[in-house]
């Protein structure tokens, strides 16, 4: 099975289109956004073109079918607000051209797949979450960005296109490739990573809510100022976590809004979201109870009132022994000593897609382990010998 570097180079180039902004190589192609729904169109067609059959499902999900039992490869096309022209892109686009190339050498039948809003503009991983039933649609539904768009609003640009939920029973596997979103290959100099477990994640916003006034003529004793909870909040969890985290654990305060948000009014409510990580799920909700037990006495002593929102979140999990055993021996085969086991504290869409059958997951390096920005960039060289590591496991699945 021979893959053709320059037809995978040039389709990544031109995905990259969908949505090029900012400086270098940089994508900004939210979910169910125009560009993002162009780039669905265009993959589409090619999925056509490589005999494939295209089909939407009713989040938006684009598969490309092969005919019969088959393994699906690929990712997720969306992008981050300001994101790079990799993330995802590349496990889509490589899964495509290894299609191809099985058609052409006559080799095992490989389906294609984009899903939807991986990046969480509405949840975590919410196209694949729905179509592996970890999240049920109505739940999904109700879910909203932080302008308040619904879930529901959203996926109604997907229109006309809509057919039904893909059968998971269909494939026999899933394998995905991805750069690796951090520093770890490229300081080492290695060419991939086989990935051994991806993390649990838990992702909830939180509300603290005091008393909106006058900024100059409230004495500072007397304010129930919203965000002096956020910042003693911030303080605290950080002491708190000492003793029960690892250093691999990590956990991000990450969006803020504060209400109403002017320089001359004492902040009323402070909401944020509070996500963390972790490979044991154990120490996940160890995190979350220190969480809420810390939000719940500084909000008692600094005459808060408090709220959470929906706990979001998913386990750990491990990659399947058999594709896992694939991917080493490709890796071997392309770079011969150059390649590692490695787990990934990104999520991904394989997390939900465990539920339905075996997963794997293949990483090429990061320059600078830099991504979710538009500097972020992997060497062609390396995204090529990626491609032929996926390939060469293909080709030990028959």
């Amino acid at each position: 099975m021979k893959v053709d570097a320059e037809r995978f180079l040039a389709d990544l180039h031109k995905l990259r289109e969908f949505g090029a902004a900012g400086v270098g190589k940089g994508v900004v192609r939210p979910a169910y956004s125009k560009a993002d729904i162009a780039a669905r169109d265009w993959l589409a067609g090619r999925m056509r073109e490589a005999g494939l059959t295209p089909q939407f499902d009713p989040v938006g999900n684009l598969f490309g079918l092969a005919e019969g039992a088959s393994l699906l490869l690929g990712s997720h096309s969306d992008s981050q607000p300001e994101g790079g022209w990799l993330d995802g892109a590349l496990g889509v686009i490589a899964a495509l051209e290894v299609a191809r190339a099985a058609q052409e050498a006559d080799g095992p039948p490989i389906s294609v797949v984009s899903f939807e809003d991986e990046e969480g503009r509405f949840g975590v991983t919410t196209g694949s979450a729905v179509w592996a039933g970890s999240t049920p649609l109505e739940v999904a539904d109700g879910l909203t960005d932080r302008d308040g768009v619904s879930f529901a609003a959203a996926r109604a640009a997907i229109g006309d296109r809509s057919g039904d939920f893909i059968d998971p029973a269909r494939f026999t596997g899933y394998v995905e490739m991805h750069i690796e979103q951090g520093p770890v290959l490229d300081g080492s100099g290695e060419k991939a990573g086989v990935v051994t477990d991806i993390v649990g994640i838990r992702d909830m916003r939180i509300t603290f809510s005091g008393q909106q006034n006058h900024a100059g003529t409230t004495p500072m004793h007397l304010r129930r100022d919203a965000f002096q909870a956020l910042a003693a909040f911030n303080a605290a969890i950080n002491a708190r976590f000492r003793n029960v985290v690892t250093p691999a654990t990590v956990w991000t305060i990450g969006h803020v809004g504060l209400h109403p948000n002017a320089s001359s009014i004492v902040p009323g409510r402070a909401t944020f979201s509070m996500q963390w990580r972790d490979g044991d799920s154990d120490r996940l909700n160890r995190m979350e109870r220190i969480i809420r037990d810390t939000a719940e006495e500084i909000a008692q002593a600094q005459g808060m009132g408090l709220s959470f929102g929906p706990m979001l979140g998913l386990e750990p999990v491990a990659m399947d022994a058999t594709l896992r055993a694939a991917l080493e021996a490709g890796a071997e085969a392309v770079a011969p000593g150059n390649w590692r086991k490695m787990p990934s504290g990104a999520l991904h869409d394989a997390t939900n897609v465990a539920r339905l059958m075996p997963v794997a997951m293949l990483f090429t390096p990061s320059i600078g382990g830099i991504s979710h920005a538009f500097e972020e960039d992997t060497d062609e060289a390396d995204l090529v010998a990626g491609l032929r590591v996926l390939a060469e496991a293909v080709g030990r699945l028959r």
